[in-house]
């Protein structure tokens, strides 16, 4: 049966700032006098949710400086420079594919609202989207109870939902919500780390398009 709803998530599914936020973390150990600096490739190793758990992976000590305060000098810093940050590739083809079969399409998203919509109406694909689902604060700690109550809100059927995201956090929200989940490997986390999931593992966008529309 095809879906009626496709859940995307945003931060290396859709927006492709996986080299900024590589950036963004070395920049933030440099400041704050760590030696280690990481690659793309080491980066998409040790990235995962929570983000606190990351953060203690990157080699962070809160002993020395908490949570709270990397994380928002982390956004301060990662927010004006991702406005540079482009659609990922196969983007827009994989939105209008879906919209050309009548899905609908939401953004669930990690990202606390303001930013969310800002930076979906800088490269203009606000429309394709019922909603923009983001989280309230800085932290990103879960996206469950937002996609669970739009869902209850629309009256759609979980069974009827497939999640597209690039990290094993969008697989166990898919989980939790009761939807399906397709990943993609060119975002935040390698192929490796999310084929453990047991989830469908794409390329990219255009990849994950077909295998939904069938």
């Amino acid at each position: 049966m095809r879906p009626e709803l496709i859940l995307w998530d945003w931060n290396g599914t859709l927006l492709d700032d996986v080299e900024l936020c590589v950036d963004a973390l070395n920049r933030l150990l440099e400041k704050h006098a760590y030696p280690q600096r990481y690659g793309r490739d080491q980066y998409r190793a040790i990235f995962g949710f929570p983000i606190e758990e990351y953060y203690v992976r990157a080699g962070f000590d809160f002993s020395r400086h908490s949570f709270a305060m990397l994380a928002e000098e982390y956004m301060d810093d990662y927010i004006p420079a991702s406005a540079a940050c482009p659609l990922a590739e196969g983007a827009i083809e994989a939105l209008d594919a879906f919209r050309a079969a009548g899905l609908r399409q939401v953004i669930l998203s990690a990202s606390p609202v303001p930013t969310l919509t800002r930076q979906a109406g800088e490269r203009h694909v606000t429309g394709y989207f019922d909603r923009l689902l983001g989280l309230g604060d800085i932290y990103a700690k879960s996206k469950v109870e937002l996609g669970r109550r739009f869902m209850q809100e629309e009256g759609i059927d979980p069974a009827r939902a497939v999640m597209i995201g690039d990290s094993v956090h969008d697989f166990e929200v898919a989980q939790a919500m009761g939807t399906a989940c397709v990943l993609q490997c060119s975002g935040h986390q390698n192929r490796q780390t999310l084929a453990a999931t047991g989830a469908p593992v794409v390329e990219g966008l255009r990849e994950a398009a077909q295998l939904i529309l069938g």
